[in-house]
């Protein structure tokens, strides 16, 4: 199995457009950018599969050698997107996808009613003809092509802003377990992770590397930073001073912390977070990072 990681950074990215805070300028005069949280997977090297579709896809398929089109005019190696939630950092670059060809796409029946009325993507691309929809159920796994086994796991009732008067569920957020297709090493992708609970703990059986929510290191990092009130659990996510405790219950797990927000201090590599990151065997994935088991 084969995972691009295609982006890192938390919704705006980093450095975010219209900010000039340190790290966002530290990031524009070091050149140190990095484009919102996305995946490529693929079991068997041609069939390739985007977790999110971020509203940098264009740039990040780009980049990607493993997503080149071809050898036909219109071909392409990308066979559909699954999502974690209907964030719009998460389900923006869908639009920018109508151009390929047919597309499935995956993602709990919550998402799919916030991109049917909040943000009404379904509507907007059925007249494009290429999008297929297909509902993911908590625990049930699937396969796709390539014999890449999936399954989504319920992580949070975390609503998207636009989506915030609908019903709670807990599939709002949800991870992704991948394996292939023969026994062997697995992946556990959660970009938003609000609590560490025994059954995402559960879900970590038999996985060898797991990308993880990094959104912030500090569980008062907007207060830092920002002046914000909101907590990091807030706002859904569990800050990194707190999952690295879990993650050492795991060891000789991988594992990659993604979906940096732009205040997170891990990103400067000179800070004592990023340290304490090191220090604890975990590390800071990278745009562009390939990850092979």
């Amino acid at each position: 199995m084969k995972i691009r990681i295609l982006g890192t950074a938390a919704g705006g990215g980093t450095p975010q457009w219209n900010c000039a805070c340190a790290q966002c300028t530290r990031a524009r005069r070091e050149g140190t950018a990095r484009t919102q949280d996305c995946l490529a997977v693929s079991a068997n090297g041609t069939d390739w599969y985007l977790v999110n579709a971020s509203p940098d896809i264009r740039v990040q398929i780009l980049a990607a050698p493993e997503l080149t089109p071809g050898p036909g005019q219109r071909d392409t190696p990308v066979r559909g997107v699954l999502l974690t939630d209907a964030e719009l950092d998460h389900t923006l670059g869908l639009v920018a996808l109508r151009e390929g060809a047919d597309l499935d796409v995956y993602g709990s029946a919550p998402m799919f009613s916030a991109l049917d009325e909040g943000f009404p993507v379904q509507r907007i691309l059925a007249p494009y003809g290429s999008t297929r929809w297909h509902e993911t159920a908590d625990g049930v796994p699937f396969t796709l092509a390539g014999g890449l086994r999936v399954t989504a796991i319920a992580l949070s009732a975390k609503r998207p802003r636009y989506a915030a008067e609908r019903p709670a569920h807990d599939d709002w957020v949800v991870a992704y377990r991948f394996a292939d297709p023969l026994p062997g090493a697995a992946l556990l992708y959660a970009p938003c992770l609000a609590q560490w609970t025994s059954a995402f703990d559960a879900a970590l059986e038999g996985v060898s590397h797991l990308l993880v929510d990094g959104s912030f290191f500090h569980q008062d990092e907007m207060a830092r930073t920002a002046g914000w009130s909101a907590s990091a659990s807030d706002m859904g996510h569990l800050p990194i001073s707190e999952s690295l405790e879990a993650v050492a219950g795991h060891p000789g797990l991988r594992c990659l912390y993604t979906h940096l927000n732009n205040t997170n201090p891990v990103l400067d590599t000179r800070t004592a977070e990023y340290r304490a990151v090191r220090a604890a065997g975990a590390d800071v994935a990278a745009d562009g990072q390939l990850l092979e088991l």
